[in-house]
């Protein structure tokens, strides 16, 4: 069965932590929905361009979700914790065993969610200092049971990558590495 992934966009995400998940996850046969916070599909980017989300929140149940992705991005991260559907969805996925994924500046919603007591964590580097309930590193992504952070815009890649693995494989993830002309520094 496909693998079901959420991400969530808010008007100021920043545009390639967004899109390479959605891109790649794609390009690996899952199934990711692009969810807009706001009360229509229109968002625009950290840098200015315009899209249209697969679905409003309100649109979604999530009950089939196997993960939820959150992005980075200012004022995206921002507008992203204040809507308390969204944390509170996070939130129950996360304590009833969901994977729960951050990038960039979004680790820090998961650390005041409380997601990070006593686990590994990255994030963008001004935000690690937000991270105090965890054990910070500069990996470019870390997983620690069901929570996977990353740094940021350089790290997307890899992020999305450790994402698919975790859903549909190790092979698959190196398949689409391969496919995408990934090379690893």
């Amino acid at each position: 069965m496909m693998s079901k992934v959420y991400i969530f966009f808010a008007d100021g995400f920043e545009d390639i932590e967004g899109l390479t998940v959605v891109d790649l996850m794609r390009r690996a046969g899952i199934d990711i929905q692009t969810v807009s916070i706001k009360e229509t599909k229109e968002i625009r980017t950290s840098h200015g361009i315009d899209l249209l989300t697969d679905r409003t929140f309100g649109e979604c149940d999530f009950s089939d979700a196997d993960m939820l992705v959150i992005p980075g991005g200012m004022p995206g991260t921002k507008y992203l914790e204040e809507y308390k559907p969204l944390t509170e969805l996070l939130t129950d996925f996360y304590q009833n065993g969901g994977k729960v994924a951050a990038i960039c500046a979004a680790p820090g919603i998961f650390e005041r969610l409380g997601f990070l007591k006593g686990r590994n964590a990255t994030s963008y580097p001004s935000v690690m200092e937000q991270l105090k309930s965890a054990r910070t590193s500069l990996e470019p992504v870390v997983v620690d049971g069901n929570v996977t952070t990353s740094r940021g815009l350089g790290t997307a890649i890899d992020f999305s990558l450790s994402l698919i693995g975790q859903l549909e494989g190790s092979a698959k993830a190196e398949e689409i590495a391969e496919s995408v002309v990934y090379v690893r520094a």
